[in-house]
């Protein structure tokens, strides 16, 4: 299935491309023969990303953009549609959380995650789907949403709240849309360690073994597994797969629903120290 030409001449946007899984997902996409175009806030990062992805010879656009302003998605899908002409794959992958208490969030910080991951997602889809409807071209949108979307979680309840929304948009639109060609598929990573999202949700060496601990394999994901997945659920083999939902998380959830719900053990003082640490997280 993973020849050299599984994805080839495809243009693949991937919001929060430049880092972390957004990144993983499209070197793989590169060295299976698509095109990609990356955008994020952070123009420098992305820049850099573009350079080092395209020096083994793909092609990769860049265009910032923050996800939470419609008029910024619509600015960076015309720079991307000037590029290259069309978009054939939208990867929803930006994404923003940390751990709390729910009682100590301010609206500020509840909107930090929604607005991101849920009015993000939704801002990003409609532009394109849009597009999609009236050019009659179709194409894949594959969300990446999380193990507890469906369950829920203590101490990150606007990303489970978040991530629930993005998972009703995913199955909702795979109805809806599919009547113009245009296919819905999503997965939902267990723990996968990157440098942004580990330090906001596992700031010291207890927590992260704590978390661990929880996987009946007994380890994290590695970037290659879920790159791989998600390779083949944008490919043409994956064709028949509309608004379906893949679990990638060694079977945590199947252990007990709530991935963070463990924390109910720290206390007040630690919750203090760990809130410093949230603060410094990349």
């Amino acid at each position: 299935m993973f020849q050299e030409t599984l994805l080839q001449d495809k243009i693949i946007l991937i919001t929060g491309g430049g880092t972390g899984l957004g990144r993983a997902m499209g070197e793989r996409f590169l060295a299976l023969g698509a095109k990609l175009a990356i955008t994020s806030r952070r123009e420098d990062v992305l820049a850099a990303a573009a350079a080092e992805m395209s020096a083994g010879g793909g092609e990769v656009f860049y265009a910032p953009c923050d996800v939470r302003d419609p008029q910024q998605v619509a600015a960076m899908c015309d720079a991307v549609y000037a590029r290259f002409g069309r978009v054939d794959v939208l990867v929803n992958n930006a994404a923003g959380n940390f751990a709390s208490p729910t009682e100590r969030l301010s609206p500020r910080a509840v909107d930090a995650v929604l607005n991101i991951v849920l009015h993000g997602t939704f801002y990003t889809t409609l532009e394109l789907g849009k597009r999609w409807i009236d050019e009659g071209a179709g194409g894949t949108m594959l969300n990446i949403v999380t193990s507890y979307a469906s369950t829920g979680s203590a101490y990150v309840v606007p990303s489970a709240a978040a991530k629930a929304g993005v998972l009703a948009l995913t199955r909702s639109l795979a109805v809806e849309w599919a009547q113009y060609g245009i296919r819905q598929v999503a997965i939902a990573p267990g723990l996968f360690p990157t440098d942004g999202a580990w330090s906001r949700l596992a700031p010291t060496p207890e927590l992260a073994e704590q978390l661990v601990n929880r996987v009946p394999l007994g380890r994290v994901g590695s970037k290659d597994e879920l790159a791989n997945l998600a390779a083949y659920l944008i490919s043409d083999y994956a064709g028949f797969i509309n608004g379906e939902v893949v679990t990638m998380d060694g079977g945590e959830w199947l252990q007990g629903a709530g991935q963070f719900n463990e924390l109910r053990e720290v206390t007040d003082a630690q919750w203090d120290a760990l809130s410093e640490l949230t603060r410094k997280g990349k």
